[in-house]
């Protein structure tokens, strides 16, 4: 695993809910991690908690339909990566993509232990209307976002620095808060952990 999981001792689902009033209570700092159905999502979160096959990957899009709370032991303390519902390619009707709606929007607004929202992209492709839109949501909203910018190992080394600069360009987020990452490699994960551990101080 990459130099990140080191400092991972120990990583464990403890909660899956399919709506607000099962969110368990709130506890550790918690990260969330949103982002269109083929993003990485998945293999990203492994890659953080260490382990193989914490959360499971699929090939369907839009398998994931819970928020699926993960607990990860590090030195610095427990902190509870959330996996929200995939969007976008997602093969389900517009009355649960409605609902998905619904949770993920509850989630972020009234999270107290909520310290930042990692919105997942694949470097290859530029941000979106709902990528936009989502980041503007997060600012209106003073939840602290991160861009992670998934699968970097598909591109050449000279590459991945143009679509690094274009896309946090386009994000208008501060460079401290845009990651490049590979699930596969596991490059940036330790990178993405301090970023994370930077926005959590600043809340406090």
């Amino acid at each position: 695993m990459s130099r990140g999981a080191s400092r991972v001792r120990e990583a464990e689902m403890v909660a899956a809910a399919a709506s607000p009033d099962r969110f368990p209570r709130p506890s550790s700092p918690e990260l969330a991690l949103l982002g269109r159905s083929n993003v990485g999502k998945s293999s990203l979160l492994n890659r953080l908690a260490g382990r193989r096959a914490l959360a499971r990957t699929s090939a369907t899009p839009g398998k994931t339909r819970l928020v699926h709370w993960y607990r990860v032991a590090r030195a610095r303390g427990d902190t509870l990566l959330v996996d929200l519902p995939g969007y976008g390619w997602a093969r389900v009707s517009k009355a649960e993509r409605g609902r998905w709606r619904v949770l993920v929007e509850a989630y972020l607004e009234g999270r107290p232990t909520l310290r930042a929202a990692a919105l997942l992209q694949d470097v290859r492709r530029d941000l979106g209307d709902d990528e936009l839109r989502l980041l503007a949501w997060l600012a209106e909203r003073g939840v602290a976002a991160l861009l992670v910018l998934t699968k970097v190992d598909k591109l050449p080394r000279m590459q991945r620095a143009q679509r690094v600069r274009a896309l946090r360009e386009a994000s208008g987020l501060p460079a401290a808060q845009v990651v490049a990452t590979s699930a596969q490699t596991g490059e940036g994960i330790p990178e993405l952990w301090r970023a994370f551990d930077a926005l959590g101080d600043e809340k406090g």
